[in-house]
């Protein structure tokens, strides 16, 4: 049964950086690292800031985790290091690889939040929070009555601005003194403190269930701030930021031009001082360009004095300091600016200057020349700045005019009126605390430090600007180029880069977000993507060492979501504040709530370990946030409701503003309001001014809407679906995967005014799946009689003409706004009901609580009743099933117990042509694919892919929505079957009966559920069948063991010849035809799917190179017995046949084989438990003489070892042969004297040579296809001679029988050879040194030119290797770099020089390794290519139809040899080159285990291209690829 805690897995890769990707985490999750394919086996350490159990959070502070190796292996792709998450806030962590930075990234933990006088949790997604101007609030001791109105309107959570002393100019958002309570709240003779706050906080979390949060205001501060006086340093003054001087003297200088325009001076130049049409906004322009700009000469404070500079280097030339040598590029020479920004005070670098103008001769005349030259580079380079200050002062004007028309004219601006002295024409910049003075006596002030520090920079916002960047910093131009947004009340504080850069400012900061966190649940970061990031960082973790569960929330505006994630990863912000108003019409609306919270309805069940995903930022969103207009102003009052209920249908935080329930009709200003919010009076029928209740606006209905929207989120509706019915209907469905009840939102908007724009009396039918249990709500917008509505002078009052008509809780038959309700049916089990309205008026709204049809509620709690077993997930809205099919009494574990391994491969496997021969086939979905597999794997593969995105619109989720053709297919093929497999298809058939009576929308996630279940359940009972290598391996080891499974099995004919009936263990089975008892012993296909079925499933070489990893390692014995006992049956002229052909359709034709063959022996008896017992089970002879008819089993039995022995005398003898049925019937390419076979052993070097040029007996064995291209019926690899691994596995045979004869286990001590006419024994020993003294002497290419060995210096060209072959008919062949010498190596070790091998090898890793892969052959090598496409035909020879199967091409089964061959050697070496090796084959196994996981496949292919690319002529999944990779982790 699945774990239910939640962990997720985060891969990591070198040189990844996330952060801005979003990875958000739950307390009591547990997160894992594990290292992706580029970090596999080499020495990763994660270190992290989040504090180790009992620690406090520092976030300098770095700790590394610890790894666990599940496994204990040297193998240990499974290892992972972990955090128990327990914490809230934003956690940083990185990994270094051997010490060496590698990669870094962010994970946001989420608060818990807790409610009640039962401290109960208040879930994220619950909240519905509502935003109050805390001055609007009135003296403290009248806040509880204010406050209650957003109790009493369903909110759980209010949301204060500051509460701090404000500025002068009464804007919420700037403070004075953020340390003191506002003393508006106090009343004479009685003053209220933190304390007061504090404890009025408390009470709303105990006894109303809401929790209170404020903002924090980091980046300005009222410009009357006292402390700001004292310390101005806190902000940009002239003195710590003099680049701001040019800014400040622009701004002083249009200070004066308001006053002068104020005055009446520029009327006559067609300027008053109320401005009206566009030629006045032409006239200021006018007035900037010929007044301002040429009388403050900015330009000037960038510029050089040239004459002082000229006089300067004059003299230096004078007194002979110029530089020898040639001349430099004069653009070298550049201004370098004066840091206190005077008027030309910048400079130029002298040493420039002389190496740059040299002067011909010491001579008056030479000089003054040279100076005349760089008078002229300074001018120009001055000519450069003007230019640049005048694209600068073209900006400025922009900007200007921009704000003057939107200040002014506009008719969505604020219309301010007259130019004056309190609303000048720009706002101002800068401050200036000094009395009136002329621009001339004010210019003077800046470079006195005693004065220039009080010209604080306010702050503001720049549009479109990067939100990471400093806008007041030296490198920035805003201030210069107006282009800031400035607000005139507050100046911009400057921290620099950390606290000793400004103590003061941050130890003041720390001391108000200490305060906050004291007395509030959380904050809202004000201006979040202005405030400095790492001062918001340091901030916000002084305030969780207060309150560790603190709810932090900001409102962004980057335009980014990727800067979005920046700022909510440092920061930990829990929740982005995301506005309703920015939809400007219903169906946007409709997007964002799909947009921001909850999966689709009908969405797969996810595993409780999975990969950690990116996600974004959660959501608080808000119908209209204390930034926005009043809806009503762009919309309509009927409006407020409907949007209202499609916000609060979202599955996310929720919000609103004071004001908006209550209709009032206009922005309540941060700035200008100083009225006062109305109380709660609820006992009233005629309120008087500064009252509301139920009746007042939207109230009552929003009352409703926000206690529904918190049950929804309690009770675990997390599935969403937006429909959009027409242009104004949205209907919004919440649905609880546990109990499959619905609540659906029917909202008509009224984004027009209903009285003043057309509405249709027609609204569409609406068909709503399931049985409605009842109207949870129907509220409707109407006007009522009141007086017109005027704003109170005192109050902040909303329009009183509108009220909201509701009803809770109702039947559908007491609907008013449902006129009609019929029941139909779509699909045999699908209940719909269809829905006709007569009341929905625009400014409506209707709500259903919708159950499954009864049926189908009972089906879906049997289902998951009996799902339960594999997940306790399920045990909610489970119900016992009381009418059971026998089948499921019993556990799903027990029943796949029964399974054996070749049952497992039809249950789980099988490609089309396995299931053809049988008379099947695969699934086929129609507009897609046919599955990969019959099996559960088919199914599986496609839905891994599905369900991590909720992917229901992919063609198989359509598939089974559609019909029960799919479920049917998977329980049907097993019950046909029959034996312990119709069991489990039994048991399939049953659970399906439920699944077929649930809606069709549901079928697709307990589809999957059911299938997953099984699944997992089977690949246990495949694991615990296997050996203790693979049971206690790491997923990789269990993954490619189930290869196996995969490739191990029998279908309806058995591919297998017959065994000895007095063999024991040989399973048997009774014929459905016949009904006669035969043998289904399994066989090992080649690859899936091209040799898989029928004649070309079994071959020899791919059976044995195969058999070990498949086989024995894996636990398989028997099966491995009974393969290799079945081929021994059909040894025929001393060789195994190539391709089996059941035996009766044999071909002898390579000579590898039986080499394989017998290595495999060998490794069977030294793995198995008394594995030499084998040597003595009898062999059914199909061919006991090479021209005997097939005989039947049991007619000829021999022991194994006696087959053995003749297998190695006919080779000693040597063999002549020509293929039976010789032509073009059994090979419709090969010429003539390819079908001639010719095999012996060279008596002077023991080694194994055969072949010819016309035919191919090793595994490199295309043979040419191409008439247009010449190449028909010549090999491409012929490999005649002595084949390098075919001498390494002979020499690995002959030593293993000296060894065996010498134990008495053998009886034979050699083979009979003849020499001079007569016979005489070869020993196995002799045979085996002979082998050993030759093999190097002829194999190894050596380094030194000079060597007396080598036959043929003129054809080496890679030195330090082995040849390919000795003897080839082509002795260039001989001396190819391939990879096959590493075969040898590690069946005969012993046969090389560790030195020599070592060098070989890396010579291999360096020109053959691939990504998965070896290539072939040398990509030097002029016939080299590495790209397989068999179906071209064309006219090179090289290519055509194929022909470079083995020139080129990367094939997996090599590179296992290669591995284990490189840790054999380097074993030898010494230690350090071990573990550098153990790292390389860690490596290279990851990039197979990523492929394994990627594939629907679920194997390693047979070969790639280039490259690691993808060969859509290869198997996709080949027997010998998984095997050798089992094999390399064996050895590991």
């Amino acid at each position: 049964m699945q774990s239910t805690r939640q962990v997720r897995v985060l891969l990591l890769n070198d040189m990844e950086n996330l952060e801005k990707r979003l990875f958000r985490l739950e307390q009591g999750f547990e997160l894992q690292f594990r290292l992706g394919p580029t970090l596999q086996g080499r020495d990763v350490t994660v270190y992290t800031n989040y504090p180790p159990p009992g620690g406090t959070f520092n976030r300098e502070t770095f700790h590394p985790l610890q790894w666990h190796n599940p496994t204990g292996r040297e193998e240990d792709s499974d290892k992972f290091c972990k955090i128990d998450l327990q914490i809230a806030g934003s956690f940083q962590y990185r990994f270094s690889l051997s010490k060496k930075k590698s990669g870094e990234g962010y994970i946001v933990v989420d608060p818990v939040l807790r409610v009640g006088a039962d401290n109960h949790i208040l879930p994220l997604d619950c909240i519905t929070i509502q935003t109050f101007l805390s001055k609007c609030l009135g003296p403290f001791d009248e806040w509880e009555d204010r406050l209650r109105v957003a109790k009493e309107s369903g909110y759980n959570m209010v949301h204060f601005t500051p509460l701090q002393t404000l500025g002068t100019s009464r804007s919420c958002y700037s403070l004075a003194d953020q340390l003191q309570l506002n003393p508006d709240f106090s009343r004479s003779g009685k003053t209220y403190n933190w304390s007061d706050v504090g404890k009025l906080v408390e009470k709303m979390k105990k006894e109303w269930n809401m929790l209170c949060i404020t903002d924090v205001v980091y980046n300005h501060t009222a410009s009357n701030s006292e402390w700001i006086q004292k310390h101005p340093e806190c902000g940009y003054n002239l003195v710590n930021s003099p680049h701001l001087k040019p800014a400040w003297l622009l701004d002083r200088a249009l200070w004066h031009l308001t006053c002068s325009v104020a005055d009446g001076q520029y009327a006559s130049r067609g300027l008053p001082a109320v401005l009206q049409n566009d030629q006045q906004l032409n006239n200021i322009r006018s007035v900037i360009w010929e007044d301002i700009y040429p009388k403050i000469k900015l330009w000037e404070f960038y510029q050089v004095n040239v004459a002082k500079a000229v006089e300067q280097f004059r003299a230096l030339l004078t007194s002979g300091a110029q530089k020898q040598g040639a001349k430099s590029d004069k653009k070298q020479l550049v201004i370098i600016q004066d840091p206190q920004y005077r008027r030309f005070g910048s400079t130029v670098d002298m040493n420039t200057a002389l190496g740059t103008f040299i002067p011909n001769s010491n001579g008056p005349a030479a000089i003054e020349e040279c100076c005349n030259w760089f008078r002229k580079r300074l001018e120009e380079l001055n000519a450069e700045k003007h230019r640049q200050m005048n694209f600068h002062h073209e900006q400025a004007v922009n900007c200007i005019l921009g704000t003057v028309t939107y200040e002014r004219l506009a008719n969505q601006g604020p219309k301010l009126g007259a130019i004056t002295r309190k609303d000048p024409m720009v706002t101002r910049y800068f401050t200036f605390p000094f009395g009136k003075m002329s621009l001339e006596e004010e210019e003077p002030l800046m470079h006195q430090a005693d004065k220039g520090c009080y010209f604080l920079a306010h702050n503001g916002w720049v549009m479109g600007d990067d939100p990471l960047r400093n806008f007041a910093g030296p490198d920035s131009n805003v201030y210069v180029r107006r282009e800031l947004i400035c607000w005139g009340d507050s100046v911009k504080l400057r921290y620099g880069d950390k606290p000793s850069d400004c103590p003061y400012l941050w130890d003041h900061m720390r001391k108000y977000t200490e305060i906050t966190a004291t007395h509030c649940h959380g904050v809202r970061l004000d201006n979040c993507h202005s405030t400095p990031i790492h001062v918001a960082e340091e901030m916000l973790a002084a305030a969780r060492s207060v309150r560790p569960n603190l709810y932090v929330i900001a409102e962004l505006f980057t335009g980014s979501e990727y800067i979005d994630n920046v700022f909510v990863n440092r920061l930990g912000i829990t929740s982005l504040i995301r506005e309703a108003m920015s939809a400007y019409n219903s169906h946007e609306e409709g997007r964002l709530v799909y947009r921001y919270g909850g999966e689709p309805v009908g969405s797969f069940v996810q595993p409780s370990l999975r990969p950690l995903v990116p996600g974004i930022a959660h959501a608080l969103f808000m119908d209209v946030t204390h930034d926005n207009e009043s809806p009503i102003t762009h919309r309509s009052a009927y409006d407020s409701l409907p949007s209202s209920a499609i916000v609060s249908m979202a599955c996310c935080a929720t919000g609103s503003t004071r004001g908006y329930d209550e209709l009032v009709p206009h922005q309540i200003s941060v700035v200008t309001e100083e009225r006062f919010y109305t109380k709660w009076n609820p006992n009233v029928a005629v309120l008087s001014a500064g009252e509301v209740n139920a009746s007042s606006g939207i109230i009552a209905g929003k009352n409703a809407l926000n206690r529904l929207h918190q049950e929804l989120a309690a009770r675990g509706f997390i599935q969403v679906y937006v429909d959009q019915v027409d242009e104004d209907i949205v209907a919004v469905t919440r649905h609880c995967p546990h109990t499959h009840q619905s609540v659906v939102a029917v909202s008509r908007t009224a984004f027009r005014d209903p009285k003043t724009s057309f509405y249709s009396k027609e609204v569409p039918q609406m068909c709503i799946p399931g049985k409605i249990e009842e109207v949870i709500l129907e509220a409707r917008t109407v006007e009522r009689s009141a007086e017109p509505y005027k704003q109170d002078e005192r109050f902040i009052n909303g329009l009183p003409q509108y009220t909201v008509e509701i009803r809770e809780h109702i039947q559908l038959a007491d609907s008013k706004i449902v006129r009609q309700a019929g029941v139909t049916t779509k699909g045999p089990n699908e209940f719909v009901q269809e829905i006709d309205f007569e009341n929905l008026t625009p400014g409506s709204v209707i709500i259903f609580r919708v159950s499954l049809d009864p049926n189908a509620q009972k089906s879906v709690g049997i289902l998951r009743s009996h799902l339960i077993q594999f997940r306790p997930h399920f045990k909610s809205g489970s119900l016992q099933d009381d009418q059971q099919y026998p089948i499921l009494k019993i556990p799903f574990e027990t029943i796949a117990s029964k399974l054996s391994l070749a049952d497992l491969n039809h249950v789980l496997y099988r490609c089309d042509a396995e299931e053809q021969e049988d008379g099947g086939g695969t699934y086929n979905i129609p507009n897609w694919t046919p599955l990969k597999y019959a099996g559960l794997q088919g199914l599986l593969s496609v839905m891994a892919d599905i369900r991590p995105n909720n992917d229901l619109g992919h063609p198989f989720c359509d598939n089974l929505r559609s019909g029960d053709w799919m479920i049917d297919y998977v329980s049907n093929r097993l019950i046909v079957r029959g034996g312990a497999c119709a069991d489990v298809g039994k048991w399939f058939s049953a659970m399906f009966s439920y699944l077929k009576t649930i809606p069709r929308y549901l079928i697709p996630c307990y589809f999957d559920a059911i299938l997953v279940g099984a699944y997992t359940t089977v690949l246990e009972a495949a694991w615990k069948q296997m050996s203790s290598f693979v049971q206690n391996g790491s997923t990789l080891v269990k993954h490619l063991a189930l290869g196996s499974v995969q490739m191990c099995g029998v279908g309806r004919f058995p591919a297998l010849p017959v065994l000895s009936p007095s063999l024991t263990d040989v399973p048997y089975r009774t014929n459905n035809i016949t009904q006669e008892k035969e043998q289904c012993c399994p066989s090992l296909a080649a690859g899936l799917p091209h040799f898989s079925s029928g004649i070309f499933r079994c071959w020899g070489r791919d059976t044995f190179i195969s058999l070990r990893g498949l086989l024995l390692v894996t636990g398989r014995h028997v099966e491995a017995r009974n393969i290799i006992l079945a081929f021994a049956g059909t040894l025929r002229h001393g060789l195994i046949p190539n391709l089996l052909g059941q035996g009766t359709y044999a071909r002898y034709n390579c000579r590898d084989a039986v080499w394989w063959w017998l290595q495999c022996i060998q490794d069977y008896c030294n793995i198995v438990p008394n594995g030499i017992s084998i040597l003595k089970c009898p062999v059914s002879r199909m061919y006991p003489k090479d021209d005997s008819t097939p005989l039947p089993a049991g007619q000829v039995d021999q022991p194994l070892y006696e087959v053995i022995q003749e297998a190695l005398q006919r080779h000693a003898q040597g063999m002549n042969f020509r293929e039976r049925n010789a032509g073009p019937q059994i090979d419709r390419n090969m010429r003539d004297e390819g079908f001639n076979i010719n095999v012996g052993v060279d008596p002077v070097t023991g080694f194994v040579y055969g072949g010819n040029r016309l035919n191919c007996g090793t595994w490199m064995d295309k043979m040419g296809e191409s008439e247009k291209a010449r190449n028909k019926g010549i090999p491409a690899t012929p490999r005649e001679g002595s084949a390098v691994e075919i001498v390494g596995l002979s020499k690995s045979t002959v030593r293993w029988l000296t060894d065996l004869n010498e134990k008495k286990v053998y009886p034979y001590k050699g083979v009979t050879v003849k020499r001079e006419g007569k016979e005489v024994l070869l020993t196995f020993s002799e045979w085996d040194k002979l082998i050993q003294n030759h093999f190097e002497r002829h194999f190894h290419v050596s380094e030194d030119p000079n060597d007396p060995n080598e036959q043929r210096p003129d054809l080496v060209h890679k030195r330090g290797i082995y040849k390919d072959s000795c003897g080839a008919s082509s002795p260039w062949c001989d001396y190819q770099l391939r990879p096959n010498f590493p075969v040898a190596m590690v069946v005969a070790p012993e046969l090389f020089t560790a030195s020599k091998a070592w060098k070989a090898l890396e010579i291999v890793e360096m020109k053959l390794m691939g990504p998965l892969g070896m290539k072939t052959l040398d990509p030097d090598d002029m016939v080299y290519c590495g790209v397989y496409d068999n179906a071209l035909d064309n006219e090179n020879y090289n290519v055509a139809k194929g022909f470079n199967y083995h020139q080129g091409p990367e094939w997996l089964w090599p590179i296992g040899y290669f591995l284990r061959a490189k840790l054999h050697f380097a074993k030898l070496i010494d230690q350090e080159t071990y573990q550098k090796t153990v790292v390389l084959v860690k490596n290279v196994l990851s990039r197979h285990y990523i492929h394994l996981e990627r594939s629907s496949w679920k194997g390693l292919p047979e070969l790639t291209n280039e490259n690691g690319q993808y060969c859509s002529f290869s198997c996709e999944t080949q027997a010998w690829s998984i095997s050798v990779v089992l094999e390399v982790l064996h050895d590991l």
